[in-house]
């Protein structure tokens, strides 16, 4: 055959080749993966890049968007590289193989399948994903959403913060939209073992991808043979106004223009007593009555928004009765079993005093849906997520840290208790609180200034009211004498007088929608403000160094860093949300809306760690994002209502924050805001006897959270104001202070291993017992490290409840020595002085003595207190509590062994470099506890010996 044969046949091969492709799909390889072309789908591009030696990330670019260049990820800013992998192609299929992980990816349509070594198939993408073209400043952007394992039986969590008491997120409906009490981390942990981190800083839906319609705009309703509800509106009891209302839909401010003027009432909102005018306020009502007729049969979902006292009755069965403060309204879940073509009577009755009100529908999805992994984000350029091994809960949450930061090291004072008030007026309240925790002997490490230390008109300008803090060096070096630290509240927020925000807002770096919508915020006469930008480089650095020239140099301890959704005008709409927060130096601020708190937390850490490279930040943030734990920065609850359903919200909250890779976490012990009843002047003797409890069993819970939190609204919550001398409230509140600080050996080890091992210190039932099903959707219970087992007490009057003990070994009630099986549900006793506590057997838990403020004395005895039943291992971490040495291996571990047999109780060699101030000897107690037989609160101890660095045995006499 000729050259020009050959050619022609060459030639004719590729053709063929090509049309191959087009038909099947094809790939080529790059550095780190594979990138795919599909034949078909909306997908133009796809890449796999594997990083470390598991973790995909995947990026799909649509069909409408080829050639965006992506924004770089603000989560996983610098993702590990690759490790070793392989490709292989077969069937139409191409494989990237790692060492604990396979992609198998269909050529023809670019799904893909994450399988574990054995073969087993984790995460499997249903379908292609959905792209929608949309806009944001004008830049076009795409809608996306991609489902996954569809029909799935596995138990779902993670995604951040959220308080509908929900644990297991397998059927459920979640908003990630940050907001005051709403936290949005977009990662997932399942009990098959991977995680799944959805790259999206927008606006994104777990479960259901459609949002949920106002009940009448979707789910018909109708009242005495006409179309919406019937509203009946009453002032002092009184009918005012009868009219049908298409829909319930008072959500935000602009929505009250609907108001019917003859309801308008003199009202004080979240308060009693007299208005402004001294006029007497009226009670107003609002009850709504309606028929919705459903065409499809199931469980429906309900979102009621809402604020203020409300109850919804369906049927003449009650299912909600909430109450929550005006200015911080949220939602509130329930679902209804409806049949197709029959009526449901809904009741919704309402007492507004200017509050908040909407009632939203989601039909039922088809039961395959409905359990399903399905993430929806309104504004993206791709869809871009990464899959994460693990194979336990433990293992995906190091895998996430991986990618994401590692959790850094908080000073050991943190883990001390810490009291906060809305507020301290002036500084002699500040070191008179102090004093007195001195004077009563009750431990505390940490004192907060709230916001308002400024003058009023001056917010943002960091500097001191010299009326009521006349020396504010004086007062910290006070506070710092008495053995305290000091935290103070910065916000992002400027008013625009303020020489801080001139020079801000001279470069660009201030946001301009606030103040163009015209909102005032709510002190004194109300003033115009806006926020900074932390998506600028500049805008952070400024930003630092106007906190650190006016505040870090007095010798402040750590920020408090407030309002950081951003929430700049509480109860306007998502879109005028979005208008005051952009455009971000990064791009619109839809594309953004999530991410403000991770580039705010990285104001602090950077401008912190410049300022001192040798001592630990530490940043408290009302909101947090998928790597903030990488900015040494907390996250807390927000404002949450002083209700015995929000205590109990708390602890799926808590959990759920821990799994999505947020190992610092906290709450207003007692809630943040009150009903009138507990904070008015006047208070009955009933309600005052509920309020004491209600804190008494918060304060419990707050003992075992990973940071210890007192804080909240009037009434005052320091031990001594809030609990009468002599109480049994008091006694308890101060058994429970005291116990932290016996416990702080065990507490900072936990804390420590969230750095040097990935760990949590609040655990969900589920981490330690994947297997068990009745742990998995448990709401009211937790693990607090691997060996406590905390039930809190979250109804009034309740003195005992029901406690599931999961596994299958013994486990022991902490105050009694009473021991339980795993695998049964008791029901245990629950004084009021006492909440149920349990410690598995095999448990070695470190203890101390009470100190009045931690590592008071360095060189203080050690108990090594021994749970028999089992067999036991633990680390025991010391460093110096405040550097950044450990990093440098300044630390020391003691590996501490029990010996069920032989109750030999060993304790190995030291393990690492040693640190400042480390004593040379230690005297070490051993308590061996067996059933019936507690822990007693003098730390009692049946054998003595002295540490020196070298193994030591210590047997039982």
């Amino acid at each position: 055959m000729n050259r020009i044969g050959i050619a022609a046949l060459l030639i004719g091969s590729a053709i063929g080749s090509a049309r191959a492709a087009d038909l099947h799909g094809s790939y080529r390889k790059i550095a780190d993966g594979i990138v795919v072309t599909p034949a078909g789908g909306p997908s133009a591009r796809i890449e796999f890049s594997l990083h470390g030696d598991g973790i995909v990330h995947v990026v799909a670019t649509p069909r409408q968007a080829a050639g965006t260049t992506l924004t770089p990820s603000l989560m996983a800013p610098n993702p590990p590289a690759a490790g070793a992998f392989s490709v292989h192609e077969a069937k139409g299929h191409v494989e990237l193989e790692a060492a604990r992980t396979t992609a198998d990816i269909d050529l023809a349509t670019g799904q893909v399948r994450f399988l574990d070594p054995a073969g087993h198939v984790l995460l499997a993408e249903a379908g292609a994903p959905v792209f929608r073209p949309t806009s944001a400043d004008g830049k076009p952007f795409v809608s996306v959403s991609q489902q996954f394992n569809r029909g799935t039986d596995e138990a779902l969590y993670g995604l951040g913060q959220h308080q509908n008491m929900q644990m297991d997120y397998n059927g459920e409906d979640v908003e990630l939209a940050q907001h005051n009490m709403d936290i949005a981390v977009p990662f997932l942990v399942s009990t098959k073992g991977y995680g799944l981190l959805w790259d999206n800083d927008g606006i994104t839906r777990f479960g259901n991808p459609k949002p949920y319609d106002l009940v009448g705009d979707g789910l018909k309703v109708s009242s005495h043979g006409q179309p919406g509800f019937t509203a009946q509106y009453f002032l002092d009891g009184k009918p005012v106004v009868t009219r049908q209302e298409a829909t319930i839909d008072y959500q935000f401010i602009k929505d009250m223009a609907k108001w019917p003027e003859a309801a308008k009432a003199r009202t004080v909102a979240a308060t009693g007593g007299q208005n402004t005018a001294g006029n007497a306020v009226q009670q107003q009502t609002v009850v709504w009555t309606g028929d919705v007729t459903p065409t499809v049969t199931g469980v429906h979902k309900f979102r009621l928004y809402g604020s203020s006292y409300y109850k919804v009755f369906v049927d003449g069965k009650p299912v909600l009765d909430r109450w929550r403060q005006n200015w911080n309204p949220w939602y509130a879940n329930f679902e209804v079993p409806l049949t197709a073509g029959k009526p449901a009577a809904i009741r919704v009755e309402w007492q507004p005093n200017a509050g908040y009100m909407a009632l939203f529908h989601s039909d039922p999805l088809p039961a395959a849906d409905r359990h399903s992994v399905w993430f929806t984000s309104d504004i993206a350029q791709a869809k871009n997520y990464w899959f994460v091994p693990g194979g336990n809960v433990d293992a995906v949450v190091a895998g996430y840290r991986q990618l994401t930061g590692k959790a850094e090291m908080m000073p050991k004072w943190a883990y001390g208790f810490w009291q906060s008030r809305q507020r301290y007026e002036d500084a002699a309240q500040i070191t008179g609180v102090v004093d007195t925790y001195r004077k009563l002997g009750i431990p505390l490490d940490n004192i907060v200034l709230d916001w308002r230390y400024w003058r009023d008109d001056s917010w943002g300008s960091h500097r001191f009211d010299p009326t009521r803090f006349p020396d504010p060096k004086g007062m910290i070096d006070t506070l710092h004498a008495d053995g305290a630290h000091f935290m103070i509240s910065v916000w992002p927020k400027f008013y625009p007088t303020t020489d801080t925000y001139k020079e801000l807002a001279a470069k660009g770096l201030v946001y301009q929608g606030n103040l163009r919508q015209g909102n005032h915020d709510w002190v004194g006469p109300g003033y115009p403000s806006t926020d900074y930008d932390p998506y600028a480089p500049e805008g952070r650095r400024i930003f630092w160094r106007q906190v650190e020239d006016r505040l870090a140099k007095l010798g402040v301890d750590a920020w408090w860093a407030d309002a950081s959704e951003p929430d700049m005008h509480s109860n306007i709409s998502i879109p005028d949300r979005i208008d005051t927060m952009g455009p971000t130096a990064m791009g619109p601020a839809a594309q953004f809306f999530n991410s403000y708190p991770l580039m705010h937390a990285r104001s602090f850490y950077d401008g912190w760690t410049a300022f001192k490279p040798d001592v630990r930040p530490f940043t408290l943030t009302r909101s947090g994002f998928a790597g903030l734990q990488r900015y040494s920065a907390a996250v807390w609850s927000g404002d949450v209502a002083s209700r015995w359903y929000d205590l109990k919200a708390q602890i799926s909250a808590g959990v759920n924050v821990s799994m999505s890779g947020l190992p610092n976490w906290t709450h207003d012990i007692g809630g943040f805001a009150l009903e009138n009843r507990y904070s008015a002047k006047s208070v009955k003797p009933e309600d005052l006897a509920e309020w004491r409890e209600l804190n008494l069993r918060w304060f419990q819970f707050g003992a075992f959270s990973p940071l210890f939190r007192s804080h909240g609204e009037y009434p005052y919550r320091e031990i001594y104001e809030i609990s009468p001398e002599g109480s049994p409230m008091r006694a308890s509140m101060i058994w429970y202070d005291k116990l932290r600080y016996r416990l702080m050996p065990y507490i900072y080890t936990l804390a420590a291993d969230t750095y040097m091992r990935d760990g949590s210190i609040m655990r969900g039932l589920v981490a330690d017992y994947p297997n068990d099903r009745t742990a998995r959707t448990l709401v009211d219970e937790y693990l607090f490290g691997h060996e406590f087992l905390v039930a809190p007490v979250t109804e009034f009057k309740a003195r005992s409840r029901q406690v599931y003990f999961p596994g299958t070994g013994l486990w022991y009630d902490f105050s009694s020595g009473r021991t339980y099986h795993g695998g049964e549900t008791a029901t245990v006793d629950a004084p009021l002085e006492r909440m149920p506590l349990f410690v598995r057997a095999g448990a070695i838990v470190p203890m101390g003595p009470v100190m009045q403020h931690v590592d008071a004395v360095k060189d203080a005895p050690l108990t090594v207190t021994v749970y028999t039943g089992a067999d036991g291992r633990f680390s025991l971490y010391e460093d110096d509590g405040t550097s950044e040495q450990y990093k440098a291996g300044a630390y020391s571990r003691i590996p501490i062994a029990y010996d069920d047999r032989t109750g030999t109780v060993t304790l190995g060699a030291r393990e690492g470099k040693g640190w400042a101030g480390m004593p040379a000897s230690r005297v070490v107690r051993v308590k061996w506890v067996r059933p019936g037989k507690p822990v007693t609160d003098d730390n009692g101890y049946d054998a003595e010996a002295t540490y020196t660095g070298a193994p030591l045995t210590i047997a039982p006499k």
